[in-house]
């Protein structure tokens, strides 16, 4: 995955002189504060975390106080940087959440970010017709805890399967698409935006089933408990930063997509491609997600984690929620 390095400066250099982010800069009430507050966001190259970048990228973050940095760190790495302080938030999907507030890593999360709309799924060889035919094929997914593991497990769930009746071969997103276009496993399961690679390639397989099928990829973002109680100004910042993003892409996708194709080696308009397969969550989105669904849908999930034998207790689920940076307390 790709680090971001100094290009940051002539990015916002390149907007400014466009004229293209004075609707954001100036539109807020009050004055910039000091980007003051370091806050670390561990994530992934998932284009649904696009938003997070632009908000550095732009000077949002910066203009909420917040000196932030977007460490690229695998999933499964993930809660062990949490745990260890070398980031105080991370984004990643509801249910891995669950996976760390159980395995001793306290966190809890702040803002839902994303939904998948088909932009994570399965992609298979063309005599694998259905997930039920995927009973004793090898799968490249990656290990236990993490959302493409979940996703298989999920799946295979609902038809009447489980993990123990395929082969997983542990590969993370990228290199799973990667070995599966190179003629690796029966199927792989990943995200975009290398999931796009599988569909512009159809000689190699297709796409067996995604979130469109299965809709249970949510992403949201979350900080540890130590963060949140020290400094619950600087998690505003955090949720106000992400939805002022997302009106900077509203007001200009073309800019906005090609700084967020960037961080993940996409064109604006191949980013743009990716990101049909997702919805990001406003502000009304998330006061709907997290006044209902939220509860229902980590319920569910947390059972399929103790049934597949990723945890052993499923943690409190109302304490895996923050409503105070978003105001819903």
């Amino acid at each position: 995955m790709p680090r971001r390095g100094t290009e940051g400066g002539a990015i916002m250099s390149s907007f400014v002189k466009a004229g293209l982010l004075a609707s954001v800069l100036l539109a807020s009430a009050g004055p910039a504060r000091a980007a003051d507050t370091k806050v670390a966001i561990g994530i992934s190259g998932w284009t649904g975390f696009g938003p997070l970048t632009l908000a550095k990228e732009a000077g949002i973050f910066a203009k909420h106080g917040l000196d932030v940095t977007l460490p690229k760190i695998p999933q499964a790495s993930r809660s062990l940087a949490m745990a260890s302080g070398d980031i105080q938030c991370a984004a990643t999907t509801v249910e891995t959440w669950i996976v760390w507030n159980a395995n001793g890593v306290p966190s809890r999360q702040i803002v839902q970010l994303d939904k998948s709309y088909g932009a994570d799924g399965i992609v298979a060889r063309g005599d694998v017709k259905s997930v039920k035919d995927l009973k004793g094929k090898s799968v490249a997914a990656s290990t236990p805890g993490t959302s493409p593991y979940f996703t298989l497990a999920w799946m295979l769930h609902a038809n009447g399967l489980s993990i123990k009746d395929v082969k997983v071969v542990n590969l993370e997103p990228g290199p799973a698409a990667q070995a599966f276009l190179a003629g690796q496993n029966d199927a792989a399961v990943s995200y975009e935006p290398y999931l796009s690679a599988v569909r512009d390639k159809p000689d190699a397989g297709h796409i067996l089933a995604t979130t469109l099928d299965y809709p249970m990829i949510l992403d949201t973002l979350g900080c540890s408990p130590k963060f949140l109680d020290a400094d619950p100004a600087a998690a505003k910042g955090l949720v106000d930063s992400y939805f002022e993003a997302l009106d900077l892409i509203k007001s200009d996708e073309k800019k906005s997509n090609e700084i967020m194709g960037r961080d993940v080696k996409q064109s604006g308009e191949e980013f743009a491609d990716s990101a049909k397969y997702l919805r990001w969550a406003d502000r009304d989105a998330n006061k709907t997600f997290f006044g209902a669904e939220f509860n229902t849908f980590s319920e569910t999930a947390g059972d399929l984690l103790i049934q597949v034998g990723t945890i052993s207790d499923k943690p409190a689920i109302k304490g895996l929620f923050d409503p105070r940076p978003l105001g819903l307390q």
